[in-house]
């Protein structure tokens, strides 16, 4: 077991940043196992992914909350901060990277500087950190290591706050084999470990600057739990010290102060964690007693309680309606489902997820994320853990400036094959988007990069799925906000909807298959006013999917044959959400997910489509 540092100089902090795929996971695992951390004969040293520890990251393949580590590397204690690729969890890069005072930034050596490769970066070089490049996957037949580093370059240029960012170590890696090379190697077969990596972070990385006989201050960057200790309130010391028994105070938000006394100091190894008798400055601690913790308050020394700047994130750009079930099904799948009890997952679910915001809205609430993806996580999670409710259409989040309302706008960059080009440019054409540049991209296909609404670009993703026939490359990111733009009209077809409750037949299947597209079994419960499938013309359609066929005492061959039905069509949450719009809603529980009219009543929905 490795003891908690007591000199500041001997402490390293670091983030790792990347695009999505591009191996900081993979990393990560080869420093947590070639420092010993682990025994031979521990789990860990046999399993990929160590840091993805939440079902869905594992299922997902990515990151989605930042993680803390650290590992000892001789006197040295390195503390690994492991942040998600995706835009749409960047509040969880911003609220950690305060406590880094350096970034490994891994770019993959075929596909080069990304979308979100731009955007941490960004983050990363505005809050001052020191970069170490790191190319990695060179084992790539397709590697382009000149024109990587070209394009890197080109990156810093346009990102760099200060002309000592300019100056950054480029490493070559196989983060996968656990080999790295501070030139390019001539045979990537020989071998190497990740001590030239270890390495950088020990000579380029700074040590924190920081005062260790000022009174304890303390900022709050996550919260855990667990239920031996309770709340756990993790952050960077930035001045002073602490130890068990002593007494602080929590600094609020809305500038109210609570007085606490510290139970616990624990530090993280590997992916557990220890305790220790004190913290110091410049380490990164977890302290128990203060239950009251929230992230980006800050815990300070009892006789001089002075606050931190309080953590800020940027607004979130999406947003949903979330509220209790209120189909015929109510209750008969899921164990939550009441408007409290919802309300207080949600609660719950504020005080680690920054990114995130919550207000009421009648007998539901709305709630604001960065993207689709940050908010179908969320949905994900709560339906997993047995809550039932039902979701609106994303909307766009927007504001006021100078008298004109304001929307969100993405830049879309897309790869795609060159047959598929003039698909890609119809469906975008019809969502208004901005052709911005176009070009042969590196794996032999055809670069597009568009900017456009992110009202208009809800829904896309798996159309041009669909048109490209699973071949398009397409990543999105936040570019900023425009005047609001005109109405889009509906692109999707009506849909079929059930004309009434009962138990779906193969018999009544067929007709739904005369009239387009089915998304439900025989032998499937429905209600009336339940989507069951998507009409081949522009209105909505209502059909007898339980209608039995009639027995007769006549008997012929073509009577008695069973009946062949295509197999239905099966959308995950994330096409769900994209396909309803915005007088349809998507009943989520923990054994289905079902689409309604938000209007289950044929004659109210009616009138209402005609006002």
């Amino acid at each position: 077991m490795i003891n908690g540092a007591q000199d500041p100089s001997k402490i390293r902090n670091i983030a790792v940043i990347a695009h999505v795929d591009h191996g900081k996971t993979t990393l990560v695992d080869g420093l947590l196992k070639q420092s010993k951390t682990f025994r031979d004969n521990q789990a860990e040293m046999s399993q990929e992914l160590i840091m993805d520890s939440g079902d869905q990251e594992k299922e997902r393949g990515i990151t989605i909350t930042a993680k803390i580590t650290a590992v000892q590397h001789g006197d040295y204690r390195i503390n690994i901060i492991d942040t998600p690729g995706h835009a749409d969890f960047s509040g969880e890069v911003e609220r950690t990277l305060n406590m880094a005072d350096g970034c490994l930034l891994i770019v993959d050596a075929q596909e080069g500087p990304m979308p979100q490769t731009k955007f941490v970066l960004s983050k990363a070089l505005a809050g001052g950190l020191k970069p170490i490049v790191i190319i990695n996957k060179i084992d790539k037949d397709g590697r382009r290591l000149g024109e990587v580093e070209d394009e890197l370059a080109d990156l810093f240029l346009e990102l760099a706050i200060d002309e000592d960012q300019l100056h950054y170590p480029i490493y070559y890696a196989i983060g996968r084999s656990g080999k790295s090379w501070s030139d390019v190697p001539a045979n990537t077969e020989v071998d190497a470990d990740l001590e030239p990596v270890f390495d950088a972070i020990i000579s380029k990385v700074p040590a924190p600057n920081v005062d260790q006989n000022k009174p304890f201050q303390m900022l709050i960057n996550a919260l855990t739990w667990d239920n031996y200790k309770g709340k756990y309130a993790i952050g960077r010391i930035t001045r002073g010290s602490v130890k068990p028994g002593d007494t602080v105070v929590l600094c609020k938000k809305d500038g109210s102060q609570v007085k606490s006394k510290v139970d616990n100091v624990f530090m993280s190894h590997g992916v557990s964690k220890f305790e220790v008798p004190a913290g110091v400055a410049g380490d990164i601690v977890q302290l128990t007693g203060v239950n009251e913790a929230q992230i980006g308050e800050t815990i300070a020394d009892a006789t001089n309680p002075e606050a931190l700047p309080v953590l800020e994130v940027e607004a979130p750009t999406l947003r949903i309606y979330l509220g209790p079930n209120t189909s015929p099904f109510k209750g008969t799948e899921g164990e939550f489902n009441t408007s409290r009890q919802i309300k207080e997952r949600l609660d719950k679910e504020l005080e680690t997820n920054v990114g995130l915001r919550v207000e009421e809205d009648g007998i539901g609430f709305t709630v604001s994320g960065r993207g689709e993806l940050h908010l179908s996580v969320l949905i994900e999670t709560m339906r997993r853990e047995g809550y039932e409710f039902e979701v609106g259409r994303p909307q766009v989040v927007t504001h006021e400036e100078e008298g004109k309302i304001m929307e969100p706008v993405d830049e879309i960059m897309i790869e795609v094959p060159a047959e598929h080009v003039g698909a890609v440019q119809m469906e975008l054409g019809a969502r208004r988007a901005v052709l911005k540049e176009q070009s042969s991209s590196n794996k032999g296909g055809t670069k597009l990069v568009y900017e456009m609404p992110t009202r208009t670009a809800l829904g896309m993703r798996n159309i041009l799925l669909t048109n490209t026939k699973g071949t398009i490359i397409m990543n999105t990111l936040p570019a900023g906000f425009q005047t609001m733009g005109a109405e889009l009209q509906q692109l999707r077809n009506g849909v079929l909807i059930a004309f009434e409750t009962g138990t779906s037949t193969p018999y009544a299947l067929q007709n739904v298959e005369d009239r387009g597209i089915c998304f439900i079994n025989p032998a499937e419960k429905v209600y009336a006013g339940q989507i069951i499938g998507l009409n081949t013309r522009q209105e909505d359609m209502e059909i007898n999917v339980c209608k039995a066929k009639q027995l007769t005492n006549m008997r012929s061959k073509s009577s008695d044959g069973t009946v062949q039905l295509t197999p239905p069509t099966i959308m995950s949450l994330e096409q769900c959400l994209d396909f309803i719009e915005n007088d349809e809603l998507l009943e989520v529980t923990p054994k289905s997910l079902r689409l309604r009219k938000k209007e289950l009543n044929p004659n109210l929905r009616k009138r209402a489509s005609k006002k």
